[in-house]
C-alpha cells in the first residue's frame, strides 16, 4: 500500500493499454506503477512491492509474460498475479496458467467494471 491505497503493477508493452488501466485504476482509488517490458516489470516490482500485478501475456517476446510471472514467483511474490491476454480461450493452449500460479486472466479489451470488481474482491476493498 502507498498512502493508504493499494498499489497495482501493470506490465504491458502497449502504452495505450497502460494509459487505459492507469486512468481506470487511479480514478477508483488505486495507485498504478507500470513497466513496458518484463525486465522492467521485475525492477518495478522490487522497488514497489505491489499488492496486485497484471502482466501482458505477449510482449516484446512471445514468452515474456510467462517468463515475468515465473521470475516473480522465484523472487517470492505473494501478490495475486493476473495475466492480460488478447487470445481469449486459447490461452490454455499458449500457457498453462494454473501452473504459473495465476489468480486469473483479464481478456483484452479489458472491461473496466469487471476489472474493478475483481480487484475489490481480491484486495478486500
Amino acid at each position: 500500500m502507498q498512502d493508504g491505497k493499494h498499489v497495482i503493477l501493470c506490465v504491458d508493452d502497449d502504452p495505450d493499454i497502460r494509459l487505459f488501466l492507469k486512468t481506470v485504476l487511479e480514478a477508483n482509488g488505486y495507485v498504478m506503477v507500470e513497466a513496458a517490458t518484463a525486465e522492467e516489470g521485475i525492477r518495478v516490482y522490487q522497488a514497489n512491492q505491489p499488492d496486485l500485478i497484471i502482466v501482458d501475456l505477449m510482449m516484446e517476446e512471445v514468452d515474456a509474460g510467462t517468463s515475468c510471472v515465473k521470475e516473480l514467483k522465484v523472487l517470492g511474490n505473494t501478490a495475486p498475479v493476473y495475466m492480460l491476454s488478447a487470445i481469449g480461450d486459447d490461452l490454455t493452449l499458449a500457457a498453462d496458467y494454473s501452473s504459473l500460479g495465476l489468480a486469473g486472466v483479464f481478456q483484452k479489451p479489458v472491461n473496466p467494471d469487471h476489472l474493478l470488481s475483481v480487484l475489490r474482491s481480491k484486495l478486500g476493498d
